[in-house]
């Protein structure tokens, strides 16, 4: 049975493992302000503290991913004090934060245009399904701008070299562009981008959630030490993942022929 709350700027569902957030304002693209930096900030602190999740999927509703921030709500900022204007930005940075460091698989399944904040929330997740409709850009300098507090994931995503080209003339580019670049994982007809989806999640929850979760965990730590630091953190990781229930299981299903118990059919 769906578990389905809604918001004021998203729609939060949970079903058989599998949480879906849905960006809902599709009337002006699902652009971002304060609110739904707010929604979407609480929903994955949810996420994060629900042990019966296992996978994210975030989407837009409507013909737009993310279109980045709301206009109104830039109408607002231009008034801001800097002081007001540091605590809005953290709170973004936050929640980018929050999104990249969970312990679960998230899936972007972008199903149109992502812009500026909207390619930062692509950024930040696991894996990126994009229909052959969307559209990328990261656009800020054309306001006089720039894309600061998504930089760290776009830049770990795709690479200083695409940042560079990227970030500077704020190009829109399309999904098969995207893909080239490396900050789309998979390009697929619009009418399959449901399915294609679903099957991805059906991939990720046959796996073990201790492991998936682990697998985030090398991928954030392991970059930032020296092959001598990274030989004794790998090897004491996969001698506690061996040990663990979850790796016993694991290895005695296989040796048995049979599915983990964490395997829903």
């Amino acid at each position: 049975m769906t578990d389905k709350k809604f918001f004021q700027t998203i729609i939060f569902s949970v079903d058989n493992l599998i949480a879906r957030v849905n960006l809902n304002r599709p009337e002006i693209h699902n652009a971002f302000n304060e609110v739904m930096i707010s929604e979407l900030t609480q929903v994955f602190k949810e996420i994060k503290d629900d042990k019966e999740i296992r996978v994210i999927v975030l989407t837009g509703n409507g013909k737009s991913f993310c279109a980045g921030a709301d206009l109104n709500w830039m109408k607002k900022i231009i008034d801001f004090s800097y002081e007001e204007n540091i605590k809005e930005s953290l709170a973004l940075a936050e929640l980018f934060y929050i999104m990249y460091t969970l312990p679960k698989p998230v899936i972007a399944k972008v199903n149109g245009a992502a812009i500026g904040g909207g390619a930062g929330l692509v950024s930040v997740c696991d894996l990126v399904i994009a229909s052959e409709k969307a559209k990328f850009s990261l656009s800020e300098v054309k306001l006089g701008l720039v894309p600061a507090c998504i930089s760290p994931y776009v830049l770990r995503r795709v690479g200083e070299r695409v940042c560079r080209e990227l970030f500077l003339t704020g190009q829109r580019i399309d999904a098969k562009k995207g893909f080239e670049l490396g900050l789309v994982n998979q390009v697929v007809p619009h009418d399959k981008l449901d399915q294609v989806t679903d099957d991805l999640v059906k991939k990720l929850t046959s796996s073990g959630p201790n492991a998936l979760a682990m697998c985030k965990d090398l991928l954030s730590k392991v970059p930032q030490m020296s092959f001598d630091q990274a030989k004794k953190y790998t090897a004491e990781v996969i001698a506690k993942l061996r040990v663990s229930e979850e790796g016993q299981e694991g290895m005695s299903a296989f040796f048995e022929k049979r599915k983990p118990k964490w395997v829903k059919e």
